[in-house]
Protein backbone atom coordinates (compact mmCIF):
# COMPACT_ATOMS: atom_id res chain seq x y z
CA UNK A 1 0.00 0.00 0.00
CA UNK A 2 1.58 3.87 -0.84
CA UNK A 3 2.22 5.84 1.70
CA UNK A 4 0.56 8.41 -0.43
CA UNK A 5 -3.48 9.46 -0.73
CA UNK A 6 -2.16 11.11 -4.24
CA UNK A 7 -0.36 11.54 -6.86
CA UNK A 8 -1.03 13.91 -9.86
CA UNK A 9 1.00 12.06 -12.85
CA UNK A 10 2.24 13.81 -15.77
CA UNK A 11 -0.95 16.51 -16.00
CA UNK A 12 -0.87 19.15 -18.28
CA UNK A 13 -3.39 21.81 -19.25
CA UNK A 14 -3.64 24.68 -22.09
CA UNK A 15 -6.14 27.26 -22.48
CA UNK A 16 -6.05 29.45 -25.77
CA UNK A 17 -2.52 30.62 -26.33
CA UNK A 18 -1.30 29.04 -23.09
CA UNK A 19 0.36 26.04 -21.48
CA UNK A 20 -1.02 26.95 -17.57
CA UNK A 21 0.23 23.22 -16.81
CA UNK A 22 3.00 21.43 -18.45
CA UNK A 23 3.74 18.16 -17.52
CA UNK A 24 3.29 18.33 -14.10
CA UNK A 25 3.48 15.76 -11.20
CA UNK A 26 2.86 15.90 -7.26
CA UNK A 27 2.81 13.52 -4.68
CA UNK A 28 0.77 13.96 -1.47
CA UNK A 29 1.94 11.97 1.65
CA UNK A 30 -1.48 10.54 3.70
CA UNK A 31 -1.95 12.50 6.84
CA UNK A 32 0.28 15.24 6.19
CA UNK A 33 0.06 18.68 4.74
CA UNK A 34 1.51 19.33 1.37
CA UNK A 35 1.88 23.24 0.45
CA UNK A 36 1.93 24.83 -2.95
CA UNK A 37 4.22 27.55 -3.84
CA UNK A 38 4.82 29.43 -6.90
CA UNK A 39 4.45 33.13 -8.49
CA UNK A 40 0.82 34.22 -9.37
CA UNK A 41 -0.26 32.54 -12.65
CA UNK A 42 2.47 29.51 -12.23
CA UNK A 43 -0.62 27.03 -12.10
CA UNK A 44 -1.30 26.16 -8.67
CA UNK A 45 -4.92 26.95 -8.62
CA UNK A 46 -5.18 25.22 -11.96
CA UNK A 47 -3.71 22.03 -10.97
CA UNK A 48 -6.34 22.10 -7.80
CA UNK A 49 -9.49 22.52 -10.15
CA UNK A 50 -7.82 20.02 -12.28
CA UNK A 51 -7.68 17.61 -9.04
CA UNK A 52 -11.38 18.81 -7.68
CA UNK A 53 -12.97 18.38 -11.09
CA UNK A 54 -14.05 22.13 -11.95
CA UNK A 55 -11.43 21.32 -15.24
CA UNK A 56 -13.12 17.74 -15.68
CA UNK A 57 -11.53 14.52 -17.23
CA UNK A 58 -10.65 15.46 -21.26
CA UNK A 59 -10.28 19.21 -20.65
CA UNK A 60 -6.26 17.47 -19.45
CA UNK A 61 -3.79 15.01 -20.20
CA UNK A 62 -2.28 12.67 -17.26
CA UNK A 63 -3.72 10.91 -14.76
CA UNK A 64 -5.18 11.50 -10.99
CA UNK A 65 -4.06 8.60 -8.42
CA UNK A 66 -6.32 8.84 -5.33
CA UNK A 67 -6.25 6.20 -2.55
CA UNK A 68 -4.11 3.95 -4.93
CA UNK A 69 -7.38 4.75 -7.89
CA UNK A 70 -7.53 6.11 -11.34
CA UNK A 71 -9.77 9.04 -10.76
CA UNK A 72 -11.38 10.68 -14.00
CA UNK A 73 -13.55 13.14 -12.06
CA UNK A 74 -16.18 15.09 -14.37
CA UNK A 75 -17.57 17.68 -12.08
CA UNK A 76 -16.71 18.87 -8.34
CA UNK A 77 -19.83 16.60 -6.96
CA UNK A 78 -17.33 13.21 -8.01
CA UNK A 79 -14.45 14.51 -5.94
CA UNK A 80 -16.38 15.38 -3.25
CA UNK A 81 -18.18 12.01 -3.04
CA UNK A 82 -14.79 10.69 -2.84
CA UNK A 83 -13.59 13.00 0.31
CA UNK A 84 -11.41 15.45 -1.63
CA UNK A 85 -13.18 18.93 -0.84
CA UNK A 86 -11.44 22.49 -2.43
CA UNK A 87 -11.89 25.69 -0.61
CA UNK A 88 -11.56 28.59 -2.84
CA UNK A 89 -9.78 31.79 -2.07
CA UNK A 90 -13.02 34.06 -2.52
CA UNK A 91 -15.86 32.25 0.23
CA UNK A 92 -18.75 30.89 -1.74
CA UNK A 93 -21.01 31.82 1.45
CA UNK A 94 -24.29 33.23 0.66
CA UNK A 95 -24.72 36.31 3.40
CA UNK A 96 -28.51 36.65 4.09
CA UNK A 97 -28.50 32.99 4.94
CA UNK A 98 -27.62 31.11 8.29
CA UNK A 99 -24.52 29.47 8.89
CA UNK A 100 -26.34 25.94 8.63
CA UNK A 101 -27.69 26.52 5.33
CA UNK A 102 -24.80 27.51 4.05
CA UNK A 103 -22.65 24.56 5.36
CA UNK A 104 -25.51 22.02 4.03
CA UNK A 105 -26.76 23.89 0.72
CA UNK A 106 -26.22 21.23 -2.61
CA UNK A 107 -25.75 18.96 0.57
CA UNK A 108 -28.92 18.73 2.25
CA UNK A 109 -30.03 16.66 5.27
CA UNK A 110 -33.41 14.98 4.51
CA UNK A 111 -35.54 15.74 0.66
CA UNK A 112 -35.53 18.42 -1.33
CA UNK A 113 -38.76 19.31 -0.52
CA UNK A 114 -38.87 17.86 2.73
CA UNK A 115 -35.61 19.13 4.55
CA UNK A 116 -34.62 17.86 8.31
CA UNK A 117 -33.86 21.34 9.94
CA UNK A 118 -33.20 19.61 13.00
CA UNK A 119 -30.27 17.43 12.10
CA UNK A 120 -29.02 20.35 9.54
CA UNK A 121 -28.37 22.85 12.82
CA UNK A 122 -27.31 19.78 15.07
CA UNK A 123 -24.94 18.71 12.83
CA UNK A 124 -23.59 22.40 11.92
CA UNK A 125 -23.29 22.76 15.42
CA UNK A 126 -21.31 19.98 16.02
CA UNK A 127 -18.49 20.88 13.39
CA UNK A 128 -18.77 24.47 14.09
CA UNK A 129 -17.39 22.91 17.43
CA UNK A 130 -14.79 21.01 16.12
CA UNK A 131 -13.49 24.36 14.37
CA UNK A 132 -13.43 26.19 17.29
CA UNK A 133 -16.95 28.44 16.74
CA UNK A 134 -19.44 28.98 19.47
CA UNK A 135 -21.60 30.55 17.49
CA UNK A 136 -24.94 29.30 16.86
CA UNK A 137 -25.69 27.64 13.49
CA UNK A 138 -28.90 29.98 13.15
CA UNK A 139 -26.70 32.82 12.59
CA UNK A 140 -26.63 34.97 9.23
CA UNK A 141 -23.01 34.95 7.59
CA UNK A 142 -23.40 38.63 7.54
CA UNK A 143 -22.93 39.03 10.99
CA UNK A 144 -19.90 37.16 11.48
CA UNK A 145 -15.84 38.30 10.36
CA UNK A 146 -13.98 37.21 7.42
CA UNK A 147 -11.75 34.62 9.75
CA UNK A 148 -14.85 33.42 11.38
CA UNK A 149 -16.29 32.67 8.00
CA UNK A 150 -13.03 30.97 6.62
CA UNK A 151 -14.16 28.64 9.56
CA UNK A 152 -17.12 28.23 8.46
CA UNK A 153 -16.46 26.83 5.26
CA UNK A 154 -13.52 24.20 6.52
CA UNK A 155 -16.54 23.04 8.87
CA UNK A 156 -18.35 23.02 5.53
CA UNK A 157 -15.79 20.68 4.39
CA UNK A 158 -15.97 18.44 7.63
CA UNK A 159 -19.82 17.75 6.95
CA UNK A 160 -19.09 15.87 3.49
CA UNK A 161 -16.29 13.91 5.21
CA UNK A 162 -12.89 15.46 4.18
CA UNK A 163 -9.97 13.35 4.06
CA UNK A 164 -8.07 15.70 1.54
CA UNK A 165 -9.00 19.17 1.97
CA UNK A 166 -7.43 21.65 -0.49
CA UNK A 167 -7.47 25.33 1.21
CA UNK A 168 -6.52 28.09 -1.79
CA UNK A 169 -4.93 30.99 -0.06
CA UNK A 170 -6.97 30.45 3.34
CA UNK A 171 -4.94 33.03 5.50
CA UNK A 172 -5.16 36.11 2.34
CA UNK A 173 -7.80 37.79 3.85
CA UNK A 174 -7.46 37.39 8.07
CA UNK A 175 -5.13 38.98 10.89
CA UNK A 176 -2.31 37.30 12.21
CA UNK A 177 -4.27 35.94 15.36
CA UNK A 178 -7.17 34.35 12.85
CA UNK A 179 -4.20 33.23 10.59
CA UNK A 180 -2.62 31.84 13.46
CA UNK A 181 -5.98 29.69 14.78
CA UNK A 182 -6.54 28.41 11.30
CA UNK A 183 -3.31 26.83 10.67
CA UNK A 184 -3.21 25.56 14.22
CA UNK A 185 -6.60 23.77 13.49
CA UNK A 186 -5.04 21.88 10.50
CA UNK A 187 -1.81 20.82 12.44
CA UNK A 188 -4.75 19.26 14.76
CA UNK A 189 -6.29 17.17 11.42
CA UNK A 190 -2.94 16.29 10.93
CA UNK A 191 -3.01 14.42 14.68
CA UNK A 192 -6.41 12.99 13.19
CA UNK A 193 -5.10 11.66 10.29
CA UNK A 194 -6.04 14.33 7.26
CA UNK A 195 -4.64 15.15 4.83
CA UNK A 196 -4.39 18.99 3.35
CA UNK A 197 -3.11 20.58 0.20
CA UNK A 198 -2.41 24.51 0.75
CA UNK A 199 -1.38 27.46 -1.42
CA UNK A 200 -0.49 30.22 0.05
CA UNK A 201 2.09 33.07 -0.60
CA UNK A 202 2.78 33.44 3.10
CA UNK A 203 5.93 31.75 3.15
CA UNK A 204 6.00 32.18 7.16
CA UNK A 205 2.96 29.92 7.46
CA UNK A 206 4.19 27.52 4.79
CA UNK A 207 7.31 26.68 7.09
CA UNK A 208 5.01 26.58 9.81
CA UNK A 209 2.53 24.12 8.85
CA UNK A 210 3.97 22.23 5.56
CA UNK A 211 5.41 18.78 5.95
CA UNK A 212 5.96 18.68 2.37
CA UNK A 213 6.36 22.41 -0.06
CA UNK A 214 6.02 21.37 -4.10
CA UNK A 215 7.23 24.43 -6.61
CA UNK A 216 5.46 25.56 -9.31
CA UNK A 217 7.28 28.05 -11.60
CA UNK A 218 5.62 28.91 -15.46
CA UNK A 219 3.64 25.49 -15.50
CA UNK A 220 6.27 23.11 -14.38
CA UNK A 221 6.86 21.08 -11.26
CA UNK A 222 10.38 22.47 -10.05
CA UNK A 223 10.78 20.53 -6.88
CA UNK A 224 9.75 19.17 -3.76
CA UNK A 225 11.29 20.08 -0.03
CA UNK A 226 10.74 17.70 2.61
CA UNK A 227 10.52 19.26 6.26
CA UNK A 228 13.40 18.01 8.14
CA UNK A 229 15.85 16.61 5.38
CA UNK A 230 16.18 20.01 3.12
CA UNK A 231 16.46 23.75 3.96
CA UNK A 232 13.23 25.18 3.95
CA UNK A 233 14.03 28.75 4.87
CA UNK A 234 12.10 31.80 3.03
CA UNK A 235 15.08 32.40 0.77
CA UNK A 236 15.47 29.03 -0.70
CA UNK A 237 11.95 28.68 -1.20
CA UNK A 238 11.94 32.32 -2.84
CA UNK A 239 14.69 31.28 -4.92
CA UNK A 240 12.72 28.15 -6.39
CA UNK A 241 9.84 30.10 -6.82
CA UNK A 242 11.29 32.78 -9.16
CA UNK A 243 14.38 30.81 -10.53
CA UNK A 244 16.42 33.59 -8.83
CA UNK A 245 17.95 34.98 -5.71
CA UNK A 246 15.75 37.86 -4.04
CA UNK A 247 18.70 39.04 -1.59
CA UNK A 248 16.80 42.29 -0.77
CA UNK A 249 12.90 42.02 -0.27
CA UNK A 250 12.45 45.95 -0.36
CA UNK A 251 13.80 48.00 -2.68
CA UNK A 252 15.93 50.73 -1.70
CA UNK A 253 14.71 54.24 -2.27
CA UNK A 254 17.69 56.31 -2.53
CA UNK A 255 17.21 60.62 -3.10
CA UNK A 256 13.64 60.83 -2.84
CA UNK A 257 13.11 64.66 -0.73
CA UNK A 258 10.49 64.41 1.30
CA UNK A 259 9.10 67.64 1.33
CA UNK A 260 5.63 69.56 1.86
CA UNK A 261 2.97 68.13 3.46
CA UNK A 262 0.81 67.38 0.63
CA UNK A 263 -2.59 65.82 2.84
CA UNK A 264 -3.63 66.50 6.08
CA UNK A 265 -6.46 64.74 8.16
CA UNK A 266 -7.38 66.45 11.49
CA UNK A 267 -9.96 64.79 14.44
CA UNK A 268 -11.97 62.95 11.44
CA UNK A 269 -14.92 60.91 12.52
CA UNK A 270 -16.93 58.05 10.79
CA UNK A 271 -19.87 56.15 11.68
CA UNK A 272 -20.96 52.87 10.46
CA UNK A 273 -23.28 52.93 7.62
CA UNK A 274 -25.74 50.97 8.80
CA UNK A 275 -25.43 51.07 12.35
CA UNK A 276 -25.76 54.33 13.20
CA UNK A 277 -24.23 54.27 16.50
CA UNK A 278 -21.39 52.79 16.14
CA UNK A 279 -18.25 55.02 15.41
CA UNK A 280 -15.76 53.19 13.06
CA UNK A 281 -13.58 56.20 13.10
CA UNK A 282 -12.70 57.62 15.95
CA UNK A 283 -11.05 61.38 16.40
CA UNK A 284 -8.10 60.55 13.36
CA UNK A 285 -5.09 63.22 12.73
CA UNK A 286 -2.78 62.30 10.49
CA UNK A 287 -0.75 64.02 7.65
CA UNK A 288 1.68 62.76 4.56
CA UNK A 289 3.88 64.88 2.93
CA UNK A 290 5.55 64.56 -1.09
CA UNK A 291 7.62 61.94 -1.50
CA UNK A 292 6.72 60.66 1.37
CA UNK A 293 5.10 56.63 1.95
CA UNK A 294 3.19 56.75 5.06
CA UNK A 295 2.19 53.16 6.62
CA UNK A 296 -0.81 52.46 8.09
CA UNK A 297 -0.57 49.55 10.11
CA UNK A 298 -3.44 47.49 12.65
CA UNK A 299 -5.43 44.47 12.89
CA UNK A 300 -8.32 43.56 10.70
CA UNK A 301 -11.36 45.69 11.88
CA UNK A 302 -9.12 48.56 13.24
CA UNK A 303 -11.14 51.09 10.57
CA UNK A 304 -8.08 51.54 8.40
CA UNK A 305 -10.26 50.64 5.32
CA UNK A 306 -12.99 52.71 6.83
CA UNK A 307 -10.78 55.77 7.06
CA UNK A 308 -9.17 55.58 4.09
CA UNK A 309 -12.59 55.60 1.69
CA UNK A 310 -13.96 58.27 3.93
CA UNK A 311 -11.30 60.22 3.24
CA UNK A 312 -11.37 59.26 -0.48
CA UNK A 313 -15.11 61.29 -1.43
CA UNK A 314 -16.93 60.27 1.73
CA UNK A 315 -17.48 56.55 -0.52
CA UNK A 316 -17.63 54.91 3.34
CA UNK A 317 -19.57 56.40 6.28
CA UNK A 318 -22.40 57.91 7.77
CA UNK A 319 -22.10 61.71 9.98
CA UNK A 320 -18.45 62.15 8.45
CA UNK A 321 -17.08 65.27 10.54
CA UNK A 322 -13.40 66.71 10.78
CA UNK A 323 -11.08 68.81 8.41
CA UNK A 324 -9.18 67.26 5.39
CA UNK A 325 -6.54 69.94 3.79
CA UNK A 326 -4.70 69.52 0.55
CA UNK A 327 -1.82 71.52 -0.07
CA UNK A 328 -2.86 73.23 2.92
CA UNK A 329 -6.11 74.16 1.73
CA UNK A 330 -9.15 73.12 3.45
CA UNK A 331 -11.65 71.19 0.82
CA UNK A 332 -14.73 69.46 1.13
CA UNK A 333 -14.56 66.32 -0.73
CA UNK A 334 -18.48 64.56 -1.14
CA UNK A 335 -17.80 62.41 -3.88
CA UNK A 336 -15.44 59.95 -5.77
CA UNK A 337 -15.38 62.46 -8.38
CA UNK A 338 -14.63 65.27 -6.05
CA UNK A 339 -11.64 63.65 -4.70
CA UNK A 340 -10.45 62.69 -8.49
CA UNK A 341 -10.44 66.40 -9.33
CA UNK A 342 -8.71 67.07 -6.33
CA UNK A 343 -5.59 64.78 -7.48
CA UNK A 344 -6.56 61.58 -4.89
CA UNK A 345 -6.89 58.28 -6.06
CA UNK A 346 -7.60 54.67 -3.77
CA UNK A 347 -6.49 51.40 -4.71
CA UNK A 348 -9.05 48.88 -3.44
CA UNK A 349 -7.95 46.11 -0.98
CA UNK A 350 -10.58 43.99 -3.26
CA UNK A 351 -10.09 44.30 -6.84
CA UNK A 352 -12.14 41.88 -8.34
CA UNK A 353 -15.68 43.66 -6.85
CA UNK A 354 -14.57 47.33 -6.44
CA UNK A 355 -11.41 47.90 -8.48
CA UNK A 356 -12.03 46.22 -11.85
CA UNK A 357 -14.29 45.21 -14.35
CA UNK A 358 -13.23 41.50 -14.45
CA UNK A 359 -15.44 40.89 -17.99
CA UNK A 360 -13.55 44.22 -20.15
CA UNK A 361 -10.05 44.17 -21.62
CA UNK A 362 -7.29 45.64 -19.81
CA UNK A 363 -7.56 48.70 -22.51
CA UNK A 364 -10.80 49.39 -20.78
CA UNK A 365 -9.75 49.08 -16.90
CA UNK A 366 -6.79 50.89 -17.52
CA UNK A 367 -8.40 54.25 -18.61
CA UNK A 368 -11.34 54.08 -16.42
CA UNK A 369 -10.35 56.86 -13.72
CA UNK A 370 -9.60 59.59 -16.64
CA UNK A 371 -11.56 59.12 -20.01
CA UNK A 372 -11.11 62.84 -20.73
CA UNK A 373 -6.88 61.58 -21.00
CA UNK A 374 -8.62 59.32 -23.91
CA UNK A 375 -11.43 61.04 -25.52
CA UNK A 376 -12.16 63.49 -28.27
CA UNK A 377 -15.01 65.96 -26.93
CA UNK A 378 -17.36 63.20 -25.48
CA UNK A 379 -16.28 60.16 -27.74
CA UNK A 380 -13.65 57.30 -26.75
CA UNK A 381 -10.51 57.40 -28.92
CA UNK A 382 -9.78 54.05 -29.04
CA UNK A 383 -6.39 53.89 -30.52
CA UNK A 384 -5.72 56.45 -27.97
CA UNK A 385 -7.00 53.92 -25.46
CA UNK A 386 -5.11 50.99 -26.74
CA UNK A 387 -1.50 53.11 -26.80
CA UNK A 388 -1.89 54.45 -22.94
CA UNK A 389 -3.27 50.67 -21.79
CA UNK A 390 0.08 49.33 -24.03
CA UNK A 391 2.27 51.66 -22.53
CA UNK A 392 1.06 50.77 -19.07
CA UNK A 393 1.35 47.36 -19.78
CA UNK A 394 5.26 47.58 -20.65
CA UNK A 395 5.50 49.86 -17.58
CA UNK A 396 4.31 47.74 -15.04
CA UNK A 397 5.74 44.36 -16.99
CA UNK A 398 1.95 42.97 -16.82
CA UNK A 399 2.06 39.58 -18.13
CA UNK A 400 -1.27 38.93 -20.51
CA UNK A 401 -1.17 38.11 -23.87
CA UNK A 402 -2.43 41.73 -25.28
CA UNK A 403 -4.41 44.39 -23.50
CA UNK A 404 -7.54 43.52 -25.19
CA UNK A 405 -7.21 40.16 -22.93
CA UNK A 406 -10.18 40.23 -20.13
CA UNK A 407 -8.72 41.34 -16.72
CA UNK A 408 -11.00 38.13 -15.26
CA UNK A 409 -8.09 35.61 -16.90
CA UNK A 410 -4.91 37.43 -15.33
CA UNK A 411 -3.83 36.35 -12.35
CA UNK A 412 -3.64 38.11 -9.46
CA UNK A 413 -0.37 40.05 -9.65
CA UNK A 414 -1.24 41.18 -13.23
CA UNK A 415 -4.62 42.28 -11.99
CA UNK A 416 -3.34 43.90 -9.24
CA UNK A 417 -0.52 45.99 -11.56
CA UNK A 418 -3.92 46.45 -14.20
CA UNK A 419 -5.41 48.27 -11.10
CA UNK A 420 -2.27 50.26 -10.69
CA UNK A 421 -2.17 51.98 -13.64
CA UNK A 422 -5.55 52.36 -13.74
CA UNK A 423 -4.96 54.92 -11.19
CA UNK A 424 -1.10 55.73 -12.14
CA UNK A 425 -3.02 57.22 -15.52
CA UNK A 426 -5.36 59.50 -13.24
CA UNK A 427 -2.02 61.18 -12.45
CA UNK A 428 -2.78 61.52 -8.63
CA UNK A 429 -0.95 63.30 -6.20
CA UNK A 430 -1.82 61.25 -3.30
CA UNK A 431 -2.18 57.73 -3.52
CA UNK A 432 -3.94 55.14 -1.07
CA UNK A 433 -2.98 51.82 -1.70
CA UNK A 434 -5.27 49.44 0.71
CA UNK A 435 -3.91 46.26 0.99
CA UNK A 436 -1.83 46.40 -2.53
CA UNK A 437 -0.35 43.13 -2.56
CA UNK A 438 -2.63 41.12 -0.77
CA UNK A 439 -2.59 37.25 -2.17
CA UNK A 440 0.13 38.17 -4.89
CA UNK A 441 3.36 36.22 -4.91
CA UNK A 442 7.53 37.44 -4.00
CA UNK A 443 7.93 38.41 -7.31
CA UNK A 444 5.06 40.09 -8.17
CA UNK A 445 5.68 42.08 -4.93
CA UNK A 446 8.58 43.46 -5.21
CA UNK A 447 7.70 45.17 -8.50
CA UNK A 448 4.71 46.84 -7.26
CA UNK A 449 7.45 47.65 -4.14
CA UNK A 450 9.25 49.23 -7.02
CA UNK A 451 6.25 51.31 -8.36
CA UNK A 452 5.70 52.69 -5.39
CA UNK A 453 8.85 54.06 -5.12
CA UNK A 454 9.02 55.83 -8.79
CA UNK A 455 5.81 56.99 -7.87
CA UNK A 456 7.65 59.33 -4.59
CA UNK A 457 10.49 59.85 -6.83
CA UNK A 458 7.98 61.67 -9.06
CA UNK A 459 7.25 63.66 -5.61
CA UNK A 460 3.77 61.92 -5.40
CA UNK A 461 2.41 60.92 -1.93
CA UNK A 462 1.50 57.50 -0.81
CA UNK A 463 -0.67 56.05 2.02
CA UNK A 464 0.01 52.08 2.30
CA UNK A 465 -2.73 50.02 4.17
CA UNK A 466 -1.28 46.47 5.24
CA UNK A 467 -1.60 43.93 7.41
CA UNK A 468 1.85 42.04 6.82
CA UNK A 469 4.01 44.01 9.56
CA UNK A 470 6.97 43.55 7.53
CA UNK A 471 5.70 44.92 3.96
CA UNK A 472 4.81 48.19 6.56
CA UNK A 473 8.54 48.15 7.79
CA UNK A 474 10.29 47.64 4.87
CA UNK A 475 8.50 50.02 2.57
CA UNK A 476 7.23 53.24 4.81
CA UNK A 477 9.09 56.13 6.04
CA UNK A 478 6.79 56.45 8.48
CA UNK A 479 3.96 54.31 10.33
CA UNK A 480 0.58 54.95 11.97
CA UNK A 481 -1.20 52.55 14.50
CA UNK A 482 -4.32 52.03 14.57
CA UNK A 483 -6.67 50.11 16.36
CA UNK A 484 -10.69 50.13 17.33
CA UNK A 485 -10.80 53.77 14.97
CA UNK A 486 -7.88 55.47 16.80
CA UNK A 487 -4.47 56.59 15.67
CA UNK A 488 -2.53 54.38 19.09
CA UNK A 489 0.75 55.19 18.02
CA UNK A 490 3.36 56.77 15.68
CA UNK A 491 6.89 55.91 14.60
CA UNK A 492 9.33 57.13 12.42
CA UNK A 493 10.98 54.10 10.18
CA UNK A 494 14.18 54.09 12.08
CA UNK A 495 12.53 53.90 15.57
CA UNK A 496 10.05 50.95 14.56
CA UNK A 497 9.98 47.37 15.00
CA UNK A 498 7.24 44.69 14.65
CA UNK A 499 7.28 44.28 18.44
CA UNK A 500 6.76 48.00 19.23
CA UNK A 501 3.64 48.15 16.97
CA UNK A 502 2.28 44.76 18.33
CA UNK A 503 3.24 46.18 21.82
CA UNK A 504 1.53 49.16 20.55
CA UNK A 505 -2.12 47.96 19.23
CA UNK A 506 -1.85 45.25 22.80
CA UNK A 507 -1.85 48.12 25.49
CA UNK A 508 -4.48 50.03 23.58
CA UNK A 509 -7.11 47.38 23.12
CA UNK A 510 -6.45 46.77 27.12
CA UNK A 511 -7.52 50.17 28.20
Amino acid sequence: MSENILEMQHITKLFPGVRALDDVNLQVKKGSIHALVGENGAGKSTLMNVLSGTYPYGSYTGDIIYEGEVCRFSQIKDSEAKGIVIIHQELALIPYMTIGENMFLGNERGRAFNIDWSTTYAEADRHLKTVGLTESSRTLIRNIGVGKQQMVEIAKALAKNARLLILDEPTSSLNESDSKALLDLLLRFKEEGMTSIIISHKLNEVAYVADDITVIRDGKTIETMHKGTDDISEDRIIRGMVGREISDRFPKREGVEIGEVAMEVSDWNVFHPLYREKKVVDGVSLQVRRGEVVGISGLMGAGRTELAMSIFGHSYGANISGELKLNGRAVKLNSVHDAIQHGMAYVTEDRKVNGLILSNPIRVNTTLANLPGVSAGIVIDPDKEYAVADDYRKKLNTKCTGVEQKVGNLSGGNQQKVLLAKWMFADPDILILDEPTRGIDVGAKYEIYCIINDLVAAGKSVVMISSELPEVLGMSDRIYVMNEGRIVGEFQQADASQEKIMACILSASNH
